[in-house]
């Protein structure tokens, strides 16, 4: 716990520990359970498979015949848009693949939005762009989930710096994020969210009054039409966007913090927190969200306020009527913390927290499946691994980095050879329509695959 919360608090009902008992475990469902399993308890080893899905074998890529991944029996994929395949456009894929979403198009087509997080000032690969010196951007696909193939690809933004994550809208657009505050050498800031339609190109434009800072990646409440975003630095905040008018986030809007309710009203910490820690929460306006060089960031700025401040904020999707928020390295251990964020309750809690790299090492982007079941992507030190949650709320590895590409290269493919299986895992999202298809990206080489199989025998 940090310094300003006192002994009491918890009888106050501000902040609590929620633990119970085993008998009333198969009452809860699998968020729920996850939480009161791991609450207080001592560092545990990582399960060797899902009681479901069963253990990971490597497992043959369709496209490739290489042994890309290891996945559950019975599941299987493609992989499709390696760093400088040729899209449709004619333009080479750009590299660094990271956050993602899937779209259902009117004809039953799976359309998706692909961030590449370059950070280099070689040049935009496309239009439009930013900032035409920027290197970074977006790419959209296409894929036939009848056929189970990818019909055709091209760029939709650059110009842009280290695109990260993001997030899907309700009205069929992608949120791409700028995890940056770079002033290039022409003096352009950026630091900004842009706007891309899943069936065409992005707007160049900026939405500012979201806010410049490090964005990681949104979350949109189909509801209210908020927007929530993360930040990735320390201390970071957990932000929410008021749009002036639902849908139209460039007409602007007003940008807010989150506070965890304390006695003294000042800023607290979620550093350490553990699993089964819960927050009464609120919010302040951040007066100056476009904050200009020399003047005070966003984070520093609500922290000033009573806002509560966090370590390294990625990952943020909507599911199950909450907002889920992965802080890549906080918790006890510094391994990671997934938060619940109830938008009606106006609370929060630690929905799970590492106890060890063994069982969750440093997750990054997220995301919930319509069956309910989430997936943490990581970006740690150690084999990686995407993680699922079981039916009765234990954490288990999904699937497995094993990209080799070897010394002769990939016949088509113009990847340099070599060991990539400690790349981190990126933009894991699902057909939104029946969840057959889970698409996700290794972000080096850079990679996109879409992996089906029994879903349904599991908690994903």
């Amino acid at each position: 716990m940090t310094e300003h919360i006192d002994p009491g608090l918890a009888r106050r009902g501000l902040l609590k520990r929620s633990l119970v008992t085993a008998a009333a475990l198969a009452a809860l469902g699998p968020l729920e359970a996850l939480g009161a399993r791991t609450a207080g308890a001592a560092p545990m080893s990582k399960r060797p498979s899902s009681p479901d899905y069963g253990p990971l074998y490597p497992t043959k890529d369709h496209t490739t015949g290489l042994e890309l991944l290891a996945l559950p029996k019975g599941f299987e994929y493609i992989s499709y848009g390696w760093t400088g395949d040729l899209m449709s456009d004619g333009v080479a894929t750009p590299g660094s693949h990271d956050g993602m979403a899937a779209f259902r198009r009117p004809d039953g087509k799976i359309a998706l939005v692909r961030n590449h997080e370059r950070g280099s000032y070689t040049g935009a690969f496309t239009t439009p762009a930013y900032n035409p010196a920027a290197g970074g951007g977006t790419s959209n696909l296409v894929f036939d989930p009848e056929e189970g193939k990818f019909l055709e690809s091209w760029g939709s933004l650059s110009g842009t710096i280290r695109n990260c994550a993001g997030g899907p809208t309700p009205w069929g657009t992608w949120l791409t994020c700028e995890e940056t505050t770079e002033i290039a050498p022409d003096g352009t800031r950026h630091g900004y969210v842009f706007e891309v339609p899943y069936d065409r190109k992005g707007d160049p434009r900026p939405i500012r009054a979201m806010g410049r800072f490090s964005h990681e990646a949104v979350a949109v409440d189909p509801r209210t039409g908020i927007v929530y975003l993360t930040e990735d630095a320390t201390p970071s905040g957990f932000y929410r966007y008021l749009p002036n008018k639902a849908g139209e986030l460039s007409a602007g809007g007003e940008l807010q913090m989150l506070v965890v309710q304390t006695p003294d009203g000042s800023s607290y910490s979620t550093y350490a927190d553990g699993t089964g820690v819960e927050y009464r929460t609120a919010w302040v306006t951040v007066p100056n969200p476009d904050y200009a060089p020399g003047e005070t960031r966003p984070a520093v700025q609500g922290a000033a306020l009573g806002a509560a401040v966090f370590k390294r904020l990625e990952g943020a999707w909507y599911g199950n009527d909450r907002v889920y928020i992965v802080s890549t390295s906080g918790g006890p251990k510094g391994q990671g913390q997934v938060f619940e964020y109830d938008p009606q309750a106006e609370t929060m809690r630690v929905l799970f927290a590492s106890p060890d790299a063994s069982v969750l090492n440093n997750p990054d982007n997220i995301c919930v499946s319509p069956r309910g079941g989430i997936v943490l992507c990581e970006d740690g030190s150690e084999g990686e691994y995407l993680h699922g949650l079981t039916t009765d709320g234990e954490i288990f590895p999904f699937a497995l980095n094993q990209v080799v590409i070897p010394a002769g290269g990939v016949p088509g493919k113009s990847v340099a050879p070599g060991n990539y299986a400690g790349s981190e895992w990126a933009g894991s999202t699902f057909d939104p329509k029946n969840g057959n298809w889970m698409f996700v990206n290794a972000q080096s080489p850079g990679i996109t695959f879409a992996i089906t199989g029994p879903w349904r025998n599991g908690s994903l």
